[in-house]
C-alpha cells in the first residue's frame, strides 16, 4: 500500500474509532441492552446500525461511479452470494461470543485501547481464535480463497 493509501486507512480508522466512542458502542451494556429485547431494550446501537448502513449506502454509490479506486487499480468488490453452512455457523458463533462478552471486534479494539481490561482479554481470545482459525481451517480454505480471488477478478467490472 501507498504511504497515502495507509493514511487514508488510518483517518477511516480514527473515524470509526471516534463514532464508536461518541455513540458509547465500546460499552458492553450497549450491546446487552440491544439483545435484551424483553428487558430493558436499548434501541441506541439499532440506530447506529441504521446511520451506518444509510452513510454506506449514498457513499457506495458515489465511489462506484468513478472508473478506478483513488489508492488501487481496481475495485475489490466480492463476487459471492450464496449463503452456506460455513456463513451460518460463523455468524452463529459471532452472536453467541457478541451476546456473551458485549463486544464484537471493533469496538473490542476501541475499548483495548483504553486499557479497559475485559476488551484486553476479549482481544487476546479473539487473536487466539483468528490464530487457530489460520492453521486449522485455512490451510483447506487457501485454495477456495485463492479461486474467490481469481473468479473475483473476472467478474470485477
Amino acid at each position: 500500500m501507498s504511504a497515502k493509501a495507509n493514511l487514508a486507512a488510518f483517518a477511516g480508522g480514527v473515524m470509526f474509532a471516534a463514532g464508536l466512542i461518541v455513540s458509547g458502542m465500546t460499552k458492553p451494556s450497549k450491546v446487552v441492552g440491544f439483545l435484551d429485547v424483553f428487558g430493558r431494550w436499548d434501541p441506541s446501537l439499532g440506530l447506529v446500525m441504521v446511520g451506518a448502513i444509510g452513510v454506506h449506502f449514498v457513499a457506495y454509490r458515489l465511489v462506484r461511479r468513478r472508473s478506478a479506486p483513488i489508492f488501487g487499480k481496481t475495485f475489490h468488490i466480492p463476487s459471492r452470494t450464496d449463503i452456506d453452512t460455513r456463513l451460518w455457523t460463523g455468524a452463529a458463533i459471532f452472536g453467541v461470543g457478541w451476546g456473551l462478552a458485549g463486544y464484537c471486534p471493533g469496538p473490542a479494539l476501541v475499548a483495548s485501547g483504553a486499557g479497559i481490561s475485559s476488551a484486553l482479554i476479549f482481544v487476546a481470545a479473539m487473536t487466539i481464535g483468528m490464530m487457530i482459525e489460520r492453521h486449522v481451517i485455512g490451510a483447506s480454505a487457501s485454495g477456495i480463497a485463492r479461486r474467490s480471488i481469481a473468479d473475483r477478478g473476472r467478474r470485477n467490472p
